[in-house]
């Protein structure tokens, strides 16, 4: 009996990787996320640095905000037009010149701010195009039944670069600086190169029509006839922008928990803490494949996440109330990330397998655009809103308060929506590629 079934199944699934193209895509992101976690966490602490302030902390929201909805709804429509393969290839390069410049304007000491969130945009378009394509290809490789299983696989190598790298990023800034961060991330993303170019052809069945606006129209139409995949993207925006107070680590790291003004552990802990919780969340996902009622699992699990923010909101109060106790504080709030990044993965997970399955082929490269846009964007507007409520309440509260607003928004589009609620997942295969 293995490992996993001596733990009832509660381990990942590990099917998909019998998929050799799954197996390389996703080996490769193993190199490949941490490169770009490093990225992740540069770019808000250089602007820190150079500015001293969450709120210019918090336009990275609107400099990555607007190449995502822009590049995400027209990169869903490439995704249904061209071969994906291709389209993977040539965003992937995209993204590794974008890392490049980071590495030479950091390298020059330009100091620029408004150069860094430029290049941050235009990193981010790159992005918004590429992910729709790789979420796309999944179901032309895997079994609608192994959809969960993949996804959570995915998510978990994901979460786990993103431990990796804020940890990494928060000791190494203060002894190399960030240039040597960006340079990183460029040489990783050879990986997923290596990775794309061993994929067979991916083009579309029954494309149609050109790559422009009605494409996209006719994407959002087609989702406006589905309710519940609708609600599954209103529920993750009411959990991303109310309860993701990332903007916020930076400032919270130095002035609650006392850790240096670019960087240092704090820093990194408090970035590393929702990845931790997905991450361990992920390794003991093999309850997802099992779950047929996955509005309802989806509904608890922000529930779940927005607990676990007003938790974090008040562990940072009471730093700022006992300064002498903050090293106990940064446990307690990192314990309460762990907990809403657990949440967070199996509710990412959920929603995913909703959509692949859902979708036909031919739409479903511009409906993981609008998804891209929701997921990816939602933590954007978060990024904004936290930094500008901060500076009116302070940190704590606006980390505490948004997770307030989680749970009470999340209850009330339940109870609006109960359709969603009742949503079971059905199975079925799928054409693959296997070769």
């Amino acid at each position: 009996m293995s490992l996993r079934e001596r733990m009832g199944g509660m381990l990942a699934d590990t099917r998909p990787l019998q998929n050799p193209h799954f197996r390389r895509l996703w080996t490769a992101n193993i190199i490949t996320v941490i490169g770009a976690q490093l990225t992740v966490v540069a770019v808000p602490a250089q602007i820190y640095a150079e500015t001293g302030s969450s709120a210019y902390v918090g336009l990275t929201g609107v400099f990555g905000l607007v190449p995502l909805v822009v590049f995400g709804l027209w990169g869903g429509a490439l995704a249904d037009h061209f071969d994906r393969r291709a389209l993977l290839m040539i965003t992937t390069v995209g993204l590794i010149g974008t890392a490049v410049l980071f590495w030479v304007q950091a390298a020059a000491g330009v100091g620029n701010v408004w150069l860094l969130l430029s290049l941050f945009s235009v990193q981010q378009a790159f992005f918004a195009i590429n992910q729709p394509t790789r979420s796309a290809i999944l179901p032309r490789l895997l079994d609608a039944e192994v959809l969960p299983a993949a996804n959570s696989l995915n998510m978990t190598v994901m979460q786990a670069g993103a431990i990796g790298g804020p940890l990494i990023a928060g000791v190494l800034i203060p002894f190399t600086g960030f240039a040597w961060l960006y340079l990183a991330d460029a040489v990783c993303l050879f990986a997923t190169l290596f990775a794309v170019v061993r994929l067979p052809r991916l083009p579309v069945e029954g494309m149609t029509g050109t790559p422009g606006l009605r494409s996209v129209i006719e994407g959002i139409t087609y989702l406006r006839t589905q309710p519940v995949l609708m609600m599954s993207f209103l529920v993750d925006i009411i959990a991303m922008v109310f309860g993701m107070p990332r903007a916020l680590f930076p400032e919270i790291a130095h002035e609650s928990f006392l850790g240096p003004e670019e960087g240092g552990l704090a820093f990194a802990l408090l970035f590393a803490g929702i990845p931790i919780g997905a991450v361990i969340g992920g390794v003991f996902s093999g309850w997802v494949s099992r779950v047929s009622a996955q509005g309802r699992a989806v509904i608890w699990c922000i529930v779940v996440w927005g607990l676990a923010m007003i938790g974090f909101g008040l562990a940072v109060l009471g730093a700022d109330a006992l300064p002498g106790s903050a090293r106990l504080w940064l446990v307690v709030a990192v314990l309460m990330l762990v907990i809403g990044g657990a949440a967070d993965m199996a509710s990412a997970a959920f929603r995913s397998s909703m959509l692949q399955t859902a979708a036909a082929d031919e739409v479903r490269g511009r409906l993981q655009g609008i998804f891209i846009v929701v997921v990816a964007g939602g933590p954007r507007i978060a990024d904004v809103a936290h930094g500008a409520s901060a500076a009116v309440v302070g940190t704590a509260a606006a980390a505490a308060g948004g997770g307030v607003l989680v749970v009470v928004l999340v209850v009330v589009a339940a109870l609006a929506v109960p359709s969603f609620v009742r949503y079971r997942i059905t199975t079925g295969t799928t054409n693959r590629s296997t070769s």
